[in-house]
């Protein structure tokens, strides 16, 4: 047999490739593991570099690259992206199938004949992936009649209407050369780069039988959950946060370096074609977006094709219940007209086709009023302020509370009680307080006032400098903080000990069996068989879980402890710079704050937190029953930094920030937020800004990331 060429090998993974990317973003559909993927992914990689004359634009591998833009260049659509009335209501939807029928003069439910012509322009919409099952409401097979009581006959495709920001990409003989914004409708930019980094948009297209030219449009947006993702991150490195996914998503397909675009994993969904030249497409509207999911491109599966007004109102009704439970966002959907000639022949407006509407979700805000703020307190402490509101339905579920995070927050709304105020709710998403209707302030309003005392148990509150939470000063003795602070001791990541949950922790405490987590190891056989629905077994099954979990680990046993601000992360790292629970409880706030991932905040809370004499007793008391740990070698990183003040600004690409602090601290440096006199070190990353332009105001030394990397380097 004749071995396989360099070349033939390469376009065999790169078909392999295309085809598991393909399958994964399209069709939700894994053949191989990751693990596999990666390594075709890596064999390809080093035969592209051993062979630079095979690499190609449209090559997996090329997703990622290209050197920072100066500014994007305006690309003018050759068809307009259009926009879309509004429905709000029923009867707008009933007066959209009307307007089409008396346009149409005619009833019927098919639109034979006319594929589009060059340049024309097919319906925006899209159906599901090919073998799913249609839902109720979905295209009647030939010769099936309208749904019962339809007005019309007219055949309409639905899909929900994503809450993200509209692209048009072009492809010339299957080849993605060009992505594009929309724009102002007519004149977009040019954002090519940036389109290429996003994993569901081939850079090729499978299969054949593609117009020579095809612009492919749809919608780019952030999944729910890499949204929350990337926001945890950014907060972790001590970086802005977006404030919802349809900002973060045009922000991020505006980002002049597409290799930060590529580090925020955005996705697609096609919903329509626009210019088309030399070649033809399906004369129906959902079969040319089948015919694009065959080349690659992703479409929502949740799309149907329905008979009618009526099938778009059951479809618009089935969608507003599933919203909650999707990972992105949607406000509202959106019907076309299938057939291509029906469109043709309905034409469009000057901004808006004839032919589609969208139907908006009920809104997510309301007014009402503030009638009062309560303060609730937390496990860690956090004094909670709540708003407590004159009941009022917020897109359907009636709305009696919302939180107002901290005082911050209510000096930044300006919130009095008595106020009329903007409630907003999202999906499932707890509700908030979105602004102040001044205009309609009351004359008797009162402004909102900490408490001075605990609510729970009357200890002082207290609000450290530099932190935006006050927080019940009683540590372990707060009643409020104890079920809570009993719970997160018993949790996996904790002292993980099996079986005591929250019903079990509720019953313990509310029969006054404990007043603290240390107590937990003092009860017996009869009191647990005592207990409502807990039998012999059940008390055995305790008592063993409780004997076990006395072995533990030192980071365990520290997260366990509950301090605020001491997440497994900062456990694992007092515990590895310390040693034991002794060093660690005698540290003053220098030496906590030489530990990586410990800065004058998180000292402070350690600090406080060992010198209550609460918390030492129920420490003391553990250590008595029988928990133990085995010690930890403590790092020996040389203090080479030690003295200095150093300063991390804009975006790290190599690390991340947090791995940065924790390099730097662990060598002795203290890593501010702020640029001072006293700053002696300034680590400027991409986009760096105030932060830099001070630094080199007052001759302080800046070095850029590689800098960083060499300083580390040397050091080490």
């Amino acid at each position: 047999m004749a071995r396989k060429s360099v070349a033939d090998e390469v376009s065999e993974l790169r078909s392999l490739i295309n085809h598991q990317n393909y399958l994964y973003h399209s069709l939700d559909v894994s053949e191989i593991s990751d693990a596999a993927f990666d390594g075709l992914f890596r064999r390809l990689r080093e035969l592209e570099t051993d062979n630079p004359g095979l690499v190609s634009a449209d090559s997996p591998t090329q997703r990622v690259g290209g050197q920072p833009l100066g500014a994007f260049d305006p690309v003018v659509h050759e068809l307009p992206m259009l926009s879309l009335d509004n429905a709000f209501g029923e009867s707008d939807v009933y007066d959209f199938e009307r307007r089409i029928v008396a346009r149409l003069g005619t009833g019927s439910t098919r639109a034979e004949g006319s594929l589009p012509t060059e340049g024309s322009r097919p319906a925006e919409g899209s159906r599901p992936a090919e073998g799913s099952r249609p839902a109720e409401g979905s295209r009647p097979t030939e010769g099936s009649h309208p749904a019962e009581g339809s007005t019309s006959g007219i055949v309409f495709t639905c899909e929900p209407k994503i809450d993200g920001v509209a692209v048009s990409l072009t492809y010339e003989n299957g080849v993605l050369v060009r992505g594009a914004t929309r724009g102002d409708g007519s004149t977009g930019e040019d954002i090519t780069q940036n389109v290429r980094t996003i994993e569901s948009i081939p850079l090729r297209l499978l299969g054949d039988g593609h117009p020579e030219v095809l612009e492919v449009r749809g919608e780019a947006y952030f999944s729910l959950s890499a949204f929350n993702r990337m926001n945890a991150d950014a907060v972790r490195n001590d970086q802005k946060i977006f404030a919802n996914p349809r900002n973060a998503a045009a922000g991020t397909l505006r980002q002049l370096d597409p290799r930060l675009t590529a580090k925020r994993k955005l996705t697609m969904f096609s919903y329509s074609v626009g210019y088309v030249a030399d070649g033809e497409l399906p004369g129906r509207h959902s079969e040319i977006l089948q015919r694009l999911q065959t080349w690659g491109l992703r479409v929502n599966p949740l799309i149907e094709v329905v008979h009618g007004a009526e099938g778009c109102i059951r479809y618009f009704n089935d969608m507003q219940t599933r919203r909650a439970s999707l990972d992105y966002e949607i406000d509202g959907v959106v019907f076309k007209v299938d057939g291509i000639d029906l469109q043709q022949a309905l034409g469009q407006l000057t901004r808006t086709p004839r032919w589609s509407i969208a139907h908006k979700f009920p809104a997510e805000e309301a007014v009402t009023t503030l009638e009062d703020v309560e303060f609730q307190v937390g496990r860690t402490g956090a004094v909670t302020p709540v708003a407590r509101l004159a009941p009022v339905k917020v897109a359907g579920v009636t709305i009696r509370n919302a939180t107002l995070h901290n005082m911050d927050e209510i000096k930044r709304l300006g919130l009095r009680i008595g106020d009329r105020v903007v409630i907003k709710r999202a999906g499932d998403v707890i509700p908030k307080v979105q602004s102040v209707l001044l205009a309609e302030r009351p004359a008797d309003t009162e402004a909102v006032k900490l408490p001075l005392a605990c609510p729970a148990c009357g200890a002082e509150i207290i609000a450290p400098e530099g932190e935006v939470l006050a927080r019940c000063s009683a540590g372990l003795t707060c009643g409020a903080q104890l079920k809570e602070n009993i719970r997160h001791f018993a949790s996996r990541l904790a002292m993980d000990i099996e079986g005591v949950g929250q019903k079990l922790v509720d019953q313990l405490v509310e029969a006054g069996m404990i007043s603290s987590s240390g107590d937990l190891y003092h009860l017996t056989f009869e009191q647990f068989v005592g207990m409502e629905r807990l039998g012999p077994k059940s008390a055995e099954n305790l008592l063993a879980a409780l004997e076990a979990s006395k072995v533990t680990t030192l980071p365990r046993f520290i997260l366990a402890l509950g301090i605020p601000e001491v997440g497994e992360s900062t456990a694992a790292s007092l515990a590895s710079h310390f040693g034991d629970l002794d060093p660690l409880r005698k540290a003053d706030l220098e030496a906590l704050q030489r530990v990586p991932d410990v800065g004058p905040i998180v000292a402070a809370h350690i600090d406080g937190f060992f010198r209550q004499d609460g918390n030492t007793q129920i420490i003391d008391s553990l250590i008595a029953s029988g928990v133990h740990w085995e010690t930890v070698t403590p790092s020996a990183v040389p203090q080479t930094l030690a003295g200095q003040t150093i300063v991390l600004t804009g975006t790290l690409t190599e690390m991340s920030r947090n791995d940065a602090k924790q390099r730097l601290t662990a060598m002795g440096a203290k890593v501010s937020g702020s640029v001072s006199a006293k700053t002696t070190l300034v680590i400027a990353g991409d986009a760096a800004g105030s932060k830099l332009a001070k630094a080199q105001a007052l001759g302080i030394e800046v070095r850029d990331e590689a800098g960083l990397i060499a300083l580390l380097g040397e050091l080490e």
